[in-house]
C-alpha cells in the first residue's frame, strides 16, 4: 500500500485523505440519521396525552425540545399553538428547517469529494504520462519495461481516485434518500399534531 501511494505521487495523499474524510463523514451520519432518535414512534402520543391533561408546562416543553430533533419541531408549534393555525405552522417550518439542515450536514463535503476524487486522479495520471513522456523524449524508447512501469504508475492516481469516489456518490445518494424518508415522517408527525390540536378548537367553538 505505501509502495503504491509513493508511486501515485503527491496527488496520491490527497485521495488517501478524502478516502479517510469520507470514511468519517459516513460513520457519523450513519450514527445521526436513526430515525427511531430523530422521530422517536411514541413521541406525539405522549405528547396528546400531556397536552389534554394539562401537564404540558413551560418545563414539559423545555425537555421535549431537548429530547429529539421531533420534540424540537413538536416544542416549536406547541409554544405558539393558541396564536393560531397560521402561526403555529410557520413556527413548525422554522424548526424544521434547522432541523433539516443538521440532517443535511456533510452531506456537501461528502458529493464534492465524490466529484472531486476522479479529477485528482486523472490530474496525477496526467502529471504521470507527463514524465513517462519527458524520458522517452530524454532516454528513447529502448526500455520498453520501464516506460511500461512508468505508465502503470501514472494510472495508479486514476484507479485511487474511483476506488474514493465510487462508494463516496454511493454513500451521498443513499444519505440524501433517507433524509427524505426522515423529513417526510417529521412532517407527517406535525401535520398530525396540528390537525388534531386545532380541529378540536374548531370544535370547542361550534358547541
Amino acid at each position: 500500500m505505501l509502495e503504491l501511494i509513493v508511486a501515485g505521487g503527491w496527488l496520491m495523499v490527497l485521495i488517501m485523505l478524502s478516502s479517510i474524510l469520507v470514511l468519517a463523514i459516513c460513520i457519523e451520519r450513519l450514527y445521526t440519521l436513526n430515525a427511531r432518535k430523530i422521530a422517536p414512534p411514541h413521541l406525539l402520543a405522549t405528547v396528546w396525552k400531556q397536552l389534554k391533561r394539562g401537564e404540558l408546562d413551560a418545563a414539559k416543553l423545555r425537555i421535549l425540545r431537548q429530547s429529539s430533533p421531533l420534540g424540537r419541531i413538536l416544542a416549536a408549534g406547541l409554544g405558539n399553538a393558541y396564536h393560531g393555525r397560521e402561526v403555529m405552522k410557520e413556527s413548525i417550518q422554522e424548526a424544521a428547517s434547522h432541523v433539516v439542515h443538521d440532517l443535511e450536514r456533510y452531506l456537501n463535503t461528502l458529493g464534492t469529494i465524490a466529484a472531486v476524487a476522479p479529477l485528482l486522479g486523472l490530474l496525477g495520471t496526467v502529471v504521470g504520462m507527463i514524465e513517462v513522456f519527458a524520458e522517452i523524449m530524454a532516454q528513447g524508447t529502448g526500455n520498453a519495461s520501464a516506460l511500461a512501469g512508468g505508465i502503470s504508475q501514472a494510472l495508479i492516481t486514476t484507479a485511487a481516485g474511483l476506488t474514493v469516489a465510487i462508494p463516496a456518490l454511493v454513500m451521498h445518494r443513499y444519505f440524501v434518500g433517507r433524509i427524505d424518508g426522515i423529513v417526510i415522517e417529521l412532517e407527517q408527525e406535525t401535520i398530525k399534531l396540528v390537525d388534531a390540536l386545532h380541529s378540536e378548537e374548531n370544535t370547542d367553538t361550534t358547541l
